[in-house]
């Protein structure tokens, strides 16, 4: 739907453009040689501007609208499979990152585990430290002293 209204506006822009011209053209035969000349270079360098700015236009992001959301185009230049991997590398990045998180935490969490285990088996405690409450936490508390 669009992209048939776009297209019925630069029908309609075209249109326009040609009466225009038209019009300044009928008056052109009664004008001198060096006036004529300047009108004629000034017309052929609008319409090489206009070829350059309907390029930038088809390569130029477009905003479509599909009920309350919008998403942004390429217009109708075709999706290719380098675009969509192009696309994909910020996700696949995030998606490593988590990973190397994930990983560096539960390494953390094992080394922890590790010290408390170490500081059982090297401590010289009676039997009935093991069996104390608060035991653990005396652990926790006294491994960053050692």
């Amino acid at each position: 739907m669009n992209n048939t209204m776009n297209h019925s506006t630069e029908a309609a822009a075209d249109q326009f453009a040609r009466r225009v011209t038209a019009r300044m053209s009928e008056g052109t035969n009664d004008l001198p040689y060096d006036i004529t000349e300047r009108l004629r270079a000034a017309r052929v360098q609008a319409l090489a501007k206009r070829k350059v700015e309907v390029q930038v236009r088809k390569t130029a992001p477009v905003v479509l609208t599909a009920g309350s959301s919008a998403i942004l185009s390429r217009g109708s230049e075709g999706g290719s499979w380098w675009n969509a991997l192009v696309s994909a590398v910020p996700l696949m990045a995030l998606v490593v990152g988590l990973f190397a998180i994930n990983i560096a935490q539960d390494e953390k969490g094992l080394n922890e585990v590790a010290e408390v285990d170490a500081a059982l088996l090297t401590d010289d405690l009676p039997p009935q430290a093991y069996a104390d409450p608060g035991f653990m936490q005396f652990l926790k508390t006294a491994a960053p002293r050692n």
